[in-house]
């Protein structure tokens, strides 16, 4: 399953705008990811009730992954990875503050 962990900047958390962007930026990957706290439960990060509902405070340690299930092949690997990679900058870029 490929994986990304990244911190969340906004000083609000994943709470209203900062939330509402990543859920966008989410969706437009066309890809399942799931957004979980170290050790926690993933949510669905196309959901931005679930996203809120998770409390994901500045500062917090999240993982973003896609399962093995929606990878196709090593392209598809490869994409989804750097899709993650690019959710995580956005997580910690202030343009998500």
């Amino acid at each position: 399953m490929p994986t990304h962990n990244a911190v969340v900047k906004a000083s609000v958390g994943l709470h209203a705008r900062p939330a509402a962007l990543f859920v966008r930026a989410v969706t437009e990957t066309g890809l399942p990811v799931t957004i979980s706290k170290e050790g926690g439960p993933g949510v669905d990060a196309r959901s931005l009730l679930q996203v809120m509902a998770a409390d994901f405070h500045q500062g917090c340690i999240v993982e973003l992954g896609v399962s093995d299930a929606a990878v196709r092949g090593p392209l598809g690997r490869q994409e989804a990875e750097d899709a993650l990679r690019a959710l995580g900058e956005l997580l910690e870029s202030q343009g998500a503050a």
